[in-house]
């Protein structure tokens, strides 16, 4: 079949060019395909023989790697691809396409020094370095599949990981760094090592010097500045894969309390990045892109390292908080570097609300065209502010570790579509996502059911679970059978005009005296009260009513509950205002209030964590908190 030109393709309504991508598949997807570099040509675009299971590309030779240096680095040499900004130990430097290929090189033969092989799993777990993009890159240069772990998880989880995984060689550092402090993480690598039934033979470091004296182990411990002028001038080809072959395994936390590995491919990997960059993002060869999240995270995968890269961006790599040196930082970042796409998280928007707006008025940020947020529902409170502060988009979007690039946003690149505050918009072009009611017929308008995609899955997102395909089809595709459908496990309604809103996960909904209510929905009624700040609601049992929510609330001024006058008079007009927006059932049983959130590092609630103190129960794996004592504040609001 005839494909459209991109030209035609662009003046095309939104609409028409997602019913293409869903009724011509192979037609649309082939045409993406052109974003890319093949060594080889697919022979079928997309095989969907064996569902749920899809290959795209089948056939098809390409390398990650490739498509995100070498062929930027043939053309534009001397542009500018990585810029590591560090303010933890007030370092910056910047990488050209050529010389990001040079530093990849030396990595992937150092990997092949240590005996790392096509198909080999290598265990990255890192501070936000410049290393770690070449580790990761390496990786994919040479055909192994890299498995990241954010830097700082505790050695349990670590070796859980590493058995999973079994890498033959793990990448670290002695230390990351965090507001001011080093973090070690060479204790953690060694405990983690000897937890683990599959320990790795070698062990990379590249000592950053923070951890002065951190022990070697003997005949495992390899220095990475030693071996990088060992291999200083190497050259290392890359190895073309064939579309299918994995690329990485990224852990997502499973209810059985084992981590979910969620298999990448190569091919549609790429081609899905390319295609977001193009039509999501808007970001183009010679531009630049900041995204605040970490590599150990989804978003650090697609739209640090991968994604910016094969558009021919440059690409920040930042480690620091977004408070670190001042509440300015980002935005400082952003005119230095003449930042074009920004992409962060709710969490980050909400913690800057809460500074002096004069930051975000001290520099000048006219060459971001638009911010991109993700990572957890965003409230309309919030998207008004940051809207209105920056005066440019602000674009909400909805995706998972699973899907590796977005289900649901405005695709900017295709029709410049009204934004709707709170809400991440309309499906994205090869997602044929629906919201169903739980007996799996489809729901209608302002109906709130279960988000979910009728396979084939779209390229890019998880081929399998690393090692375990029956997990795959049970977790992900067993909750209707007629239809099969991918279930994202979250709530979600659309309204008449095809606009979509994401109502937090279906374990997230509360069930008050036979009424369904998402936290999602009380949360913004709380945080529609002019005191607040920010605001997690949970669900907690109760004899009478099954479940009540309970609400956590921070207040913009600590003066307004410094007695306990106050606060039983806040919580009291709390309450009105929620009876105003949702009405009395969906009254918070309490309102506490306390100065933060228990959140991960990353920056996601730990919702979870909340309720089980809540109901007096084990608050269960805490490794990843960012503040531990902001659980503390909790318990003594609870007793208190």
């Amino acid at each position: 079949m005839q494909t459209e030109s991109r030209e035609e393709m662009h003046m095309s309504s939104y609409k028409e060019f997602h019913r293409r991508s869903i009724e011509d598949r192979d037609g649309f997807w082939a045409e993406q395909a052109r974003l890319v570099d093949w060594h080889k040509p697919a022979e079928q675009v997309c095989d969907f023989s064996h569902p749920p299971f899809v290959k795209w590309f089948k056939g098809g030779e390409t390398n990650l790697c490739h498509n995100a240096v070498d062929r930027h680095a043939a053309k534009r040499p001397d542009d500018r691809a990585l810029i590591y900004i560090s303010t933890e130990t007030n370092e910056e430097k910047v990488y050209s396409f050529a010389e990001l290929q040079r530093e990849v090189e030396r990595m992937a033969a150092i990997y092949q020094d240590l005996g790392v092989q096509r198909g080999d799993r290598v265990l990255i777990y890192m501070p936000m370095i410049a290393e770690a993009a070449f580790a990761m890159l390496a990786c994919a240069r040479i055909g192994a599949i890299h498995s990241v772990v954010f830097g700082g998880f505790a050695a349990g989880s670590l070796a859980t990981r590493i058995d999973d995984a079994k890498p033959v060689l793990m990448v670290s550092s002695d230390a990351g760094m965090r507001n001011g402090r080093p973090v070690p993480y060479k204790h953690l690598v060694d405990e983690a090592c000897k937890l683990a039934e599959f320990p790795p033979a070698k062990v990379l470091l590249v000592d950053r010097g923070l951890d002065k004296g951190f022990p070697r182990v003997e005949g495992r411990d390899v220095d990475y500045a030693t071996l990088r002028a060992k291999h200083i001038d190497a050259r290392v080809p890359v190895t073309w894969l064939e579309s299918s072959e994995p690329s990485y395994i990224l852990y997502t936390s499973g209810t059985t309390g084992k981590p979910k590995g969620v298999q990448r491919d190569t091919g549609g990997y790429t081609v899905a990045l390319a295609a977001s960059m193009q039509h999501i993002f808007t970001g183009f060869a010679g531009e630049t892109m900041f995204s605040t999240s970490d590599i150990g995270w989804v978003v650090g995968h697609s739209y640090i390292v991968y994604g910016p890269l094969i558009a021919g961006m440059a690409t920040v790599m930042y480690e620091g908080t977004p408070l670190r040196p001042d509440a300015g930082i980002w935005w400082q970042i952003v005119e230095k570097h003449k930042v074009n796409v920004m992409f962060s998280a709710p969490t980050a928007v909400r913690v800057l609300k809460k500074q002096d707006p004069a930051f975000l008025k001290k520099y000048d940020l006219s060459s971001l065209k638009h911010l991109f947020l993700a990572g957890e529902p965003l409230d309309e409170t919030s998207h008004k502010w940051i809207m209105d502060e920056l005066n440019i988009p602000v674009i909400d979007n909805y995706w998972q570790t699973e899907t590796g690039w977005p289900m649901l946003a405005i695709c900017r690149g295709v029709e410049q579509s009204r934004i709707k505050l709170g809400s991440p918009a309309f499906p994205v072009y090869g997602y044929d996502l629906r919201i169903f009611r739980e007996d799996g017929t489809e729901c209608g308008p302002d109906e709130k059911g279960i988000v979910g995609i009728l396979p084939p899955l779209p390229p890019g997102c998880l081929s399998t679970v690393w090692g375990q395909d029956e997990r795959f089809v049970s977790t992900y595709f067993s909750l209707f059978q007629d239809p099969v459908v991918y279930s994202s496990s979250d709530w979600g309604i659309k309204d008449a005009d095809g606009y979509h809103t994401i109502l937090g996960r279906m374990d997230d909904v509360i069930n008050v005296a036979g009424h369904r209510l998402g936290t999602r929905e009380i949360e913004e009624a709380v945080q529609a009260h002019s005191a607040i700040a920010e605001v997690a609601v949970v669900g907690v049992a109760d004899e009478v009513k099954g479940q009540m929510p309970m609400a956590f609330a921070v207040v913009k001024n600590a003066a307004d509950v410094d007695t306990a006058e106050k606060r039983a008079a806040l919580e009291k007009d709390v309450m009105k205002t929620v009876d105003n927006l949702l009405g009395a059932i969906a009254r918070p049983s309490r309102v506490h209030f306390i100065t933060g959130l228990p959140k991960t590092r990353s920056g996601k609630m730990l919702r979870r964590s909340i309720q089980a103190l809540a109901e007096g129960r084990d608050p269960g794996d805490l490794t990843t908190i960012d503040d531990p004592s902001t659980l503390e504040q909790i318990k003594a609001a609870l007793a208190g």
